[in-house]
């Protein structure tokens, strides 16, 4: 017990370096806990001093005195001896207590001083807007959260398909789905609980194809009254990093107007589900109501960003549905982050066949004007098999437009997916290479 006890003791001498890093927040609480003690015992010194000089005459406690101060050695040895035992002592008394106040909170395998740097230095990122839906989203999320605590996501609600448009049309809820994956991409801890989150019932009549995320948040909507509250607290029951808010709360429905394939002739296709269905071009899509207001925290949020991220994700029925939303649109316009967009790895059957990177900025520009976005951020690694879908390339046309920013971003073992990580750096080492200047002359 007394080895393991001075191990621990000296181990956290070792440490005490550590704590004194720039950033952490540390040195001043030290300092005033410190100073403290200090006055604590300086007030003891004194008692001890007054009895002394009153009760000189007792030879007992004169001895006691004598020992209890060291008077026998000499005073600059007394003094570094003090101290050091000082500072060990409250180093450690710190330490302990703060590991025994923060262990229900720290991941196995890291330390207080671990969990502390990482948190103060996600708490110091880049105020992040994520605009998307789907998986797409979900991935940039969950590289993004590892870098800065400061993320907010924006998530389409013209979801209805499968679980979300089931509960959208029998209880008149907001599509949940999309929602739910991106609130199990900014937990803080993906296990048990998220996967609970992303679980799918099978078997039930009833249940079938429900997960039990969605049903959480609807029963959540119903208990608090309204379906953003109930998205505040399943982010508190999932220990989120950031926040997903939704684009609008207005019951949005998308449409498209599609050239069928085999003439020229344009049809119009309501629900987001159905559009990549028809066998034809998607030339136009649209909300009803075209005047649904965003979300009020949505456009403060925007307008409040260091960076702006717009995809990956299919391109118009997961990017648009949020940049249809007009005020939505004008907060991007005037904000002042870097807007950045995502062009997906891979075609999607039924939306952008054979489309380049090109023809996925010239889409997006047709519906909602061009120059919104200071980046465009493009894959350039196409190894790998995709299946259906082909490579969405970087050709010529795309290569003339200044704002083209090349790297590879493919997950190695899904080559139609974006990598979490490849990707979340790429959008950060971006957006130091456009503010490290501006940082640099103090704007």
């Amino acid at each position: 017990m007394r080895s393991k006890f001075l191990e621990n003791f000296w181990q956290t001498l070792r440490d005490v370096p550590r704590w004194f890093r720039p950033g952490l927040g540390i040195k001043r609480w030290f300092v005033f806990v410190t100073l403290g003690i200090t006055l604590l015992g300086l007030g003891f010194a004194v008692i001890v001093i007054d009895l002394y000089r009153t009760d000189s005459s007792n030879p007992i406690l004169l001895l006691l005195l004598s020992y209890a101060s060291l008077r026998f050695i000499p005073r600059v040895w007394r003094a570094l001896i003090f101290g050091g035992l000082g500072v060990g002592i409250v180093t450690y008394g710190i330490y302990q207590l703060n590991r025994s106040l923060l262990r229900p909170f720290i991941r196995p395998g890291s330390d207080v001083f671990d969990q502390l740097t990482d948190f103060r230095r996600r708490e110091r990122g880049p105020r992040a807007v994520a605009i998307g839906g789907g998986h797409g989203l979900a991935t940039l999320l969950r590289g993004l959260k590892m870098h800065t605590g400061n993320l907010t996501a924006v998530v389409t609600v013209a979801d209805d398909g499968g679980s979300s448009g089931r509960l959208r049309e029998s209880l008149g809820i907001l599509p949940p789905g999309d929602i739910r994956n991106c609130l199990a991409a900014l937990s803080n801890d993906e296990d048990m609980l998220t996967q609970l989150f992303q679980y799918r019932f099978s078997g039930s009549p009833d249940l079938d194809g429900h997960s039990f995320g969605n049903l959480f948040i609807t029963a959540l909507a119903d208990i608090t009254g309204s379906f953003e509250d109930a998205v505040v607290e399943s982010g508190r029951v999932l220990s989120v990093n950031g926040r997903v808010l939704p684009s609008t709360l207005h019951d949005v429905k998308l449409v498209a107007s599609v050239e069928l394939l085999h003439s020229q002739n344009q049809i119009r296709v309501e629900g987001e589900s159905k559009i990549p269905s028809v066998a034809g071009r998607v030339r136009r899509v649209w909300l009803e109501p075209d005047n649904a207001s965003a979300f009020p925290p949505v456009i403060k949020a925007i307008l409040n960003a260091d960076v702006i991220v717009v995809g990956p994700g299919s391109l118009y029925t997961s990017l648009l549905p949020n940049l249809l939303v007009h005020d939505l649109l004008s907060s991007m316009q005037i904000s002042r982050a870097i807007k950045i967009y995502v062009c997906n790895i891979a075609t999607q059957p039924g939306e952008t066949d054979s489309f380049t990177c090109a023809d996925h900025i010239r889409a997006l520009e047709d519906h909602i004007g061009e120059d919104l976005f200071d980046i465009i951020l493009c894959n350039d690694n196409y190894n790998g098999e995709i299946g259906a879908s082909k490579w969405v390339r970087v050709d010529d046309k795309t290569l003339l437009d200044s704002r083209v920013y090349c790297a590879d971003l493919v997950d190695d073992g899904h080559p139609w997916r974006h990598d979490s990580v490849k990707l979340a750096q790429a959008v950060m080492d971006v957006f130091n290479e456009r503010t490290g200047p501006l940082r640099e002359r103090g704007v």
